[in-house]
């Protein structure tokens, strides 16, 4: 049975440097996002959301303090066990799209699965395609492809694996109005039609008015009555 709790922090602090040059990134934080909620994390520049969103996805190692994914304890494993979960349980979505130049949009959204040695579920693959409605432009490469059907193709590239948890760092920082617009209103369709947990930082008030459930971070710390659903 999945469990109701999509991702847990538990007194979760990460600490660079030391002495005059110690800095407090996160600061003894603790939080739970349900499964299949939109939730935004929001601060501004150095509150140390990004941080958090790292450590979250494993990319980086908390000074002290423990990260759960499902029922599964994150800090603690081994670079190919965290490996193994970020093909498997885990898609992230970049605010630089990172797709590779000389590559179709087709084959920049299969290659999580290339890497893998998987090959793909045809049935989801049709499903993700429609739902990021870019049927016609599958061949093409990045440079023919607008900055918000380059992130549509990132988005796509980050739910072909079936991720349970789809963690988005500024997704929408690139993009004018009307592609965020259609970028937060397609995440949003998604959550539901697949039943992910997404959690997006952002500093942009427009784009977390889209989650169902905002967290605010300052200095480090969750702000105390900001982890309120909307």
């Amino acid at each position: 049975m999945l469990s109701k709790i999509a991702l847990k922090v538990k007194n979760l602090t990460k600490v660079y440097g030391a002495g005059e040059t110690r800095v407090v990134a996160l600061d003894d934080i603790s939080l739970e996002i349900d499964a299949g909620t939109f939730c935004a994390i929001m601060g501004p520049s150095g509150s140390g959301k990004t941080t958090l969103l790292q450590i979250m996805a494993g990319l980086d190692k908390p000074t002290s303090g423990e990260i759960f994914i499902g029922d599964e304890e994150v800090t603690s494993m081994n670079e190919a066990q965290l490996t193994e979960l970020r093909r498997k349980r885990i898609g992230f979505i970049f605010q630089t799209n990172n797709l590779l130049p000389t590559l179709t949009a087709k084959e920049n959204i299969l290659l999580p699965l290339i890497i893998a040695g998987s090959k793909p579920d045809e049935e989801w693959f049709e499903r993700v395609i429609s739902a990021v409605g870019l049927g016609n432009r599958l061949e093409h490469r990045p440079s023919e492809l607008s900055q918000g059907q380059q992130q549509r193709v990132a988005t796509a590239r980050a739910l072909i694996t079936q991720p349970r948890v789809v963690l988005a760092d500024e997704p929408t920082g690139n993009l004018d109005s009307r592609s965020s617009n259609d970028l937060l209103q397609f995440l949003s369709e998604t959550m539901g039609e697949f039943s992910q947990t997404i959690i997006m930082v952002t500093h942009d008030q427009h784009a977390a008015t889209w989650a169902r459930r905002v967290i605010e971070i300052s200095d480090g710390r969750v702000r105390q009555g900001a982890q309120a659903s909307p």
